[in-house]
């Protein structure tokens, strides 16, 4: 018998493997790879932002979406962007500065609820040139909360009342919801167990004026390509 001081790879079968390393990952056999002209950015879980959340919590870091976004705009095979939510919410400076880059983006962009687009994720939600929510899909809206030590000085309060203000702001000045009533949904008594606030399903997002409709994938995606088209046209109109 012959023996030697290499150790076998444990991971030679997976790389020999493709199919199998797909299936680990992805839950699937075969991944598309046909080249699109949208790039799709997901934000799952809890928006991570100064601070780091514990490894069991699913996160979206905005650290790692920021260049993303980047490198989409800069991108000249991408021609538009469909962002998909499903958030608790998260860090309220970080999901600020993930809206405001949605929002300056040139390309055409579409936003779309699944599940949840809760807190800091409205913001996010109404960023995009048209915004979808799915019918069974809910939206709670609620004043900023701090976790752990609070100050309690005046310049704390004030803080937090410019930082509310900030996402009301840009919340009624991206969508159709008026400020007066998206105030009276952030205070609302009775809603929330030992909290004030509002949790409003799809149909109810769409006739608050919050989001612009309700519909699925297939919907956003038909209303994406729309804006990349008109965009085309728009830009063929200004060469002739």
């Amino acid at each position: 018998m012959k023996v030697t001081g290499e150790q076998p790879d444990p991971n030679t079968d997976k790389k020999a493997n493709p199919v199998m390393e797909a299936i680990q990952q992805l839950g699937q056999t075969t991944v598309p790879t046909a080249e699109s002209n949208i790039f799709c950015l997901s934000i799952i879980g809890q928006v991570e932002g100064h601070l780091v959340l514990p490894p069991q919590n699913k996160t979206t870091k905005y650290e790692h979406l920021i260049p993303q976004l980047v490198a989409a705009e800069q991108n000249q095979k991408i021609e538009g962007l469909l962002i998909v939510l499903n958030t608790v919410g998260g860090d309220v400076e970080a999901g600020l500065a993930i809206a405001e880059m949605i929002s300056s983006l040139t390309k055409p962009t579409v936003t779309l609820v699944l599940g949840g687009g809760h807190s800091i994720g409205v913001p996010i939600a109404v960023s995009g040139n048209k915004s979808f929510i799915a019918e069974s899909a809910t939206m709670t809206i609620h004043p900023i909360r701090l976790n752990g030590l609070v100050i309690g000085v005046p310049q704390t309060f004030e803080y937090l009342d410019k930082m509310q203000e900030r996402v009301v702001r840009f919340v009624t000045s991206h969508s159709n919801v008026t400020e007066e009533k998206f105030k009276e949904l952030m205070f609302k008594t009775g809603e929330l167990t030992r909290d004030i606030g509002t949790t409003v399903i799809g149909a109810d997002a769409v006739k608050h004026g919050l989001i612009d409709a309700i519909g699925g994938l297939g919907a956003a995606l038909q209303e994406l390509n729309r804006l990349i088209e008109e965009k085309k046209q728009s830009k063929e109109a200004v060469l002739s």
